[in-house]
């Protein structure tokens, strides 16, 4: 009897938790705003991805940037291919002497550093008149051969790192991020040498750029897939190679790499810790070693790593992302999305607006829902307050603003679809149940509660652009459209009198995928 009473009871809980264990009918957000978790983690907002160099010579790119930084605040900026002959920055004259030029990067750098961000500095790919080979990837033609000779190779980086420092002064220089190569691990691919070739490059890369100042900070090993990192720090402390950092990458998918036309068929990851398994891992090994303080950057992370997956286009990306971000929690000193915007050409440029580009923003600049999930992590306060609510985050400003972001993520894929099949159709939204807000300890007065709202048909551009039978080219008209249905203004706005208890209880209902954030702001 008493086993029979246990099994009812479990399936009864059991019927009630969704796939990643958030309870489906009632959720209570309950918080004091008195009770502070310490100061925001912003890590999240440290660094962002964009597809190459020579895109941030764009003035779309640049203007679209300028629009992110404004909203989103991101600080560092990290993108391939600043050393490919398109950059023109490296070439040798008929005696086989190296000659410099930093034209196109000056044009670019001065730009990030006009609208106050920084460069993540990848160094690559290799210049063709310094490289051992042919071998290339993308459309752009990165070259991904090791050097034909090292000492060349660290010579034009520490060329490159006294240019930086002539022109932004070492105290700005001090500030950025010098990482070396990008996913030597994916062979072929990224890199034709082997790892001890690329723990040779790294070496070089650090001798020339610790030769124009020590403290100039250096990293790698920026793999696939969170790989190399005990081997990379067991390299620098076993040869006395000074590393600074670790970085690396993960996605959300769980199948291929490399896949520029989506044709292998991406399935978005059912594993709960996906991503966030590999970033805590990452800092388990760090920990483990014998520099177990190092920093570590994931410099790309996304949902899926092809630049034509339509989850990328999604709503269901917004509460995606902000999972994941959640997940992740101290683990990683940044997280930085690849990439802020779908100018981005490496399988070549796209002839549709949307395509599932990796970008937060397509071509046109229209937000896309996962733009939204950035924004509104911008929007909160300095100091995070006690929750124990896993999707969402609650935190106060200076002024004693309160501020509350919660979403629901669902699976929704079907077993035996990939992401090519099922995020390119208009996906309804089901009913998830009730979400109950709680908040005490409110300053007495008058408020206004502003909601955001991200969600099926809610600053979801995509499901629009198929509602307008998905158009291979936009009018300017049709764009317009587009952006001002999906600008991510005020969803409603309510005005509040709070009283001397300081309460407030709010109850909403939820759908699949929804991201909604409160803001209370106080007369």
């Amino acid at each position: 009897m008493k086993n029979n009473i246990f099994a009812s009871v479990l399936l009864i809980c059991l019927t009630n938790v969704s796939l990643f264990g958030q309870i489906s009918t009632e959720r209570i957000i309950k918080v004091n705003s008195n009770q502070s978790a310490g100061k925001f983690n912003t890590m999240f907002k440290e660094c962002v991805g964009a597809g190459r160099a020579n895109e941030g010579l764009r003035a779309d790119w640049q203007q679209q940037l300028a629009m992110v930084k404004k909203e989103c605040d991101f600080k560092y900026i990290r993108m391939h291919g600043l050393l490919t002959d398109d950059m023109a920055v490296y070439r040798e004259d008929s005696k086989g002497n190296p000659e410099y030029n930093y034209q196109y990067v000056d044009v670019l750098f001065d730009f990030l550093i006009s609208i106050k961000m920084k460069p993540f500095v990848e160094l690559g790919f290799m210049p063709n008149a310094l490289a051992s080979g042919k071998e290339t990837i993308f459309w752009w033609k990165g070259n991904v051969t090791p050097p034909k000779d090292y000492k060349k190779w660290e010579d034009l980086i520490r060329n490159l790192t006294q240019h930086f420092t002539e022109r932004y002064g070492a105290d700005e220089v001090k500030t950025w991020y010098f990482e070396v190569w990008n996913e030597p691990n994916l062979t072929p691919g990224f890199w034709t040498g082997t790892q001890a070739e690329y723990f040779k490059l790294y070496d070089y890369a650090v001798r020339g750029i610790k030769s124009v100042n020590p403290d100039y900070k250096v990293g790698g090993p920026a793999t696939a897939g969170a790989g190399w990192v005990p081997e990379t720090i067991a390299f620098c402390d076993k040869n006395n190679v000074p590393i600074d950092f670790i970085s690396t990458h993960t996605y959300g998918v769980g199948q291929g790499f490399l896949d520029e036309f989506g044709q292998s068929g991406t399935v978005l990851s059912k594993e709960t810790s996906s991503v966030s398994g590999d970033v805590i891992n990452s800092r388990k090994q760090i920990a483990a070693s014998t520099k177990p303080n190092l920093e570590l950057h994931y410099t790309e992370w996304s949902s899926s790593y092809t630049p034509a997956d339509p989850i990328h286009d999604s709503y269901h990306s917004a509460a995606y992302i902000l999972q994941k971000l959640k997940q992740v929690g101290n683990a990683a000193n940044s997280m930085s999305y690849w990439v802020f915007t779908d100018i981005f050409e490496e399988p070549g440029p796209r002839f549709t607006p949307f395509h599932g580009g990796f970008g937060l923003l397509n071509t046109q600049g229209i937000k896309k829902p996962a733009y939204f999930s950035y924004s509104f992590l911008n929007k909160l306060g300095e100091i995070e307050l006690q929750n124990t609510d896993t999707s969402s985050w609650v935190t106060k400003n200076e002024k004693g603003d309160v501020q509350l972001l919660f979403w629901d993520f669902t699976y929704t894929l079907p077993e035996a679809v990939n992401n090519q099949q099922y995020y390119i159709k208009d996906l309804p939204s089901k009913q998830k149940g009730t979400v109950k807000i709680e908040v005490v300890g409110l300053k007495k007065g008058n408020y206004n509660l502003e909601i955001y709202k991200v969600g099926y048909k809610s600053n979801d551009a995509f499901t629009d652009y198929l509602g307008m039978n998905k158009p291979n080219q936009l009018t300017k008209e049709q764009v317009k459209k587009l952006k001002e249905n999906n600008n991510g203004s005020v969803f409603k706005t309510e005005k509040l009198t709070v009283d001397a208890k300081g309460n407030f209880s709010k109850e909403i209902k939820m759908n699949e995928n929804d991201v909604y954030f409160l803001n209370f702001i106080k007369q």
